[in-house]
């Protein structure tokens, strides 16, 4: 998936060491908004010491992220993990994606407009009789 916007946050790296193999690792979190009508934030991470100091992502950057979203259970709750995997600078001349088919064989995807256009003339309204606003109750 990918996602267009402007950093607005830049939060602490995190690291340690692996209990199973027993080297470091790093891990940074940031934060993007998106730039359309109603914006939405993500927090994304970046995994890895060499993959943080080479996308060296600053707040304030108009970026497209690439990322894939995965979850894990811990102790029966589930959690998401949203990871970055290709960070380039954004580029406002870039057509949007076209809606992608359904994923699902057999089922059509959904057309841009949720009603056909239609040439009829609405109906109108219909009439109280004499006019007064007499209520049936």
């Amino acid at each position: 998936m990918d996602i267009s916007g402007k950093i607005i946050a830049v939060l602490p790296e995190r690291g340690g060491v692996s209990q199973r193999t027993g080297t470091e690792w790093k891990v940074a979190t940031y934060v993007i908004e998106t730039i359309e009508q109603y914006p939405r934030k993500c927090a994304f991470e970046v995994f890895g010491a060499e993959r943080i100091q080479q996308m060296n992502i600053q707040a304030g950057q108009m970026l497209t992220v690439s990322f894939d979203i995965d979850a894990h259970d811990y102790q029966g709750r589930w959690y998401n993990t949203i990871r970055a995997w290709r960070v380039l600078p954004f580029d406002p001349n870039a057509a949007p994606a076209a809606p992608a088919a359904s994923a699902v064989p057999g089922v059509a995807s959904q057309p841009d407009a949720p009603f056909p256009a239609s040439s009829a003339a609405p109906a109108p309204a219909p009439s109280l009789g004499d006019g007064t606003d007499e209520l049936p109750f």
